[in-house]
Order: C-alpha cells, then sequence, then structure tokens
C-alpha cells in the first residue's frame, strides 16, 4: 500500500491498533527518515492513548496506557540482539501489551517468528509504500485491518 504522506501513515496505524492483541510484536522497518514514528503516533492514537508519542531513541523504550499497553521501542542506537536482551528493553512485561519495535531488524536470528514486520519504504515528502508481512496465521488480521 501506499501513504502520501504522515497523516495517511498515521492513519494506517490507528486501522492496525483495532486489530491488537496482548503479546502483539510489530517490527518497523525502514531508513531514517521513513515514517516508522509516524505510524507509531497513528498506532498509539488507535489504542487510545493521548500521549504525545515520540522517537524513543535515547530513551530507548517508552511505555503508554491505553487500550493496551504500548511499548514503543527503538533499537536504532544499539548494535546487537545482544545490547537489547542487556538492557532489559525486551521482557515478559510486554506480553500484557503491544510492543512496537522500531530498528527491529538489529534482533536479528532473535526476532520470534510470532510477529507482523512493517516495512516502509521512502523518505522525505515522497508518497512512502509499506508492506505488511507475517508467516504466522494469528497476525493475518492485521493484514485484513489495514
Amino acid at each position: 500500500m501506499t501513504t502520501l504522506d504522515a497523516g495517511e501513515t498515521r492513519a494506517l496505524g490507528a486501522r492496525l491498533a483495532a486489530a491488537a492483541r496482548p503479546g502483539d510484536l510489530l517490527c518497523l522497518i525502514g531508513d531514517l527518515g521513513a515514517g516508522k514514528t509516524q505510524l507509531a503516533k497513528g498506532f498509539a492514537a488507535g489504542l487510545g492513548i493521548s500521549d504525545t508519542v515520540s522517537s524513543p531513541t535515547f530513551v530507548l523504550m517508552s511505555e503508554y496506557a491505553g487500550r493496551l499497553p504500548l511499548f514503543h521501542v527503538d533499537l536504532y542506537r544499539l548494535a546487537d540482539a545482544a545490547d537489547a536482551f542487556a538492557g532489559g528493553l525486551i521482557d515478559e512485561r510486554q506480553l500484557e501489551g503491544v510492543a512496537l519495535v522500531e530498528w527491529a531488524e538489529r534482533l536479528g536470528e532473535a526476532l520470534p517468528a510470532a510477529r507482523l514486520d512493517v516495512v516502509i519504504d521512502g523518505t522525505g515528502d515522497e508518497p512512502r509504500t509499506i508492506a505488511l508481512r507475517t508467516s504466522d496465521p494469528a497476525y493475518t488480521r492485521y493484514l485484513e485491518a489495514a
């Protein structure tokens, strides 16, 4: 699918949030400026979160209370999965809510198979091509919600 601006990317995030269930993992993949945080803002709004959502690049993880707890993780500054696990960024608390992980590809082989990959292509003012990918049947509800 294609989004033409940040507002459409946020709207897609809100539609995806309608399908969210406890324990879900969404991996946001794309270059700097692709719109990962815009999608996260829309997802948060879709969960009923009114707090300001920003990229947690320097704090690594932000938690928000909504219909489900949202754990917004940014792995940009980490080298690999070992850093994420050592820093406590991935833990059992996230089973109670939804984890949205920017730069999730840095987890490599540690990524669980049960997840939705949201691959965003494009930067700057150009439209974004967004692909939703999963190999887990439980996550196909996101494909339908988009």
